[in-house]
């Protein structure tokens, strides 16, 4: 499979791709954001293009702590779904913590995203819950 993974150059853009995905999200639970406060909440992050069959078709941010590694965003526009790209992302997100001599990946997601099956696919276990969220573990090595 042909993905690739670049420092994201424009970062409003992948900020807007992150807004399309998660209009629904906010539109439900903070309907205050918009493209640039999803902008400023990324500008910390270790942001990445996904680029497949030479096109941009998401967007993934980490963020590296002492002890983990947190896959703070993974975006896939709708188009290049279900094509193994988001299994590929997840990979390569293990790949990058294990180079940071990390072997924890965590994340949190929303109970009612799909991508609550993508990620229990690729290892990961619920560590804990709130009424809206998973927060989510993977062991590495």
């Amino acid at each position: 499979m042909n993905i690739s993974f670049v420092r994201t150059a424009d970062l409003t853009r992948a900020a807007g791709i992150t807004f399309d995905n998660m209009r629904v999200y906010y539109q439900q639970f903070a309907p205050e954001w918009d493209v640039s406060k999803v902008f400023e909440a990324t500008l910390e992050l270790e942001n990445y293009d996904i680029i497949f069959q030479q096109q941009l078709v998401g967007v993934m941010r980490l963020q590296f702590d002492d002890d983990y590694c947190v896959l703070r965003d993974l975006q896939i526009i709708d188009s290049a779904k279900n094509k193994g790209i988001g299994s590929a992302s997840v990979n390569e997100a293990k790949r990058r913590a294990l180079n940071a001599k990390l072997t924890t990946l965590t994340l949190r997601v929303f109970k009612s995203s799909p991508a609550v099956a993508l990620y229990k696919r690729n290892g990961f276990v619920i560590q804990s819950e709130d009424e809206r969220f998973f927060n989510m573990i993977a062991e590495i090595s």
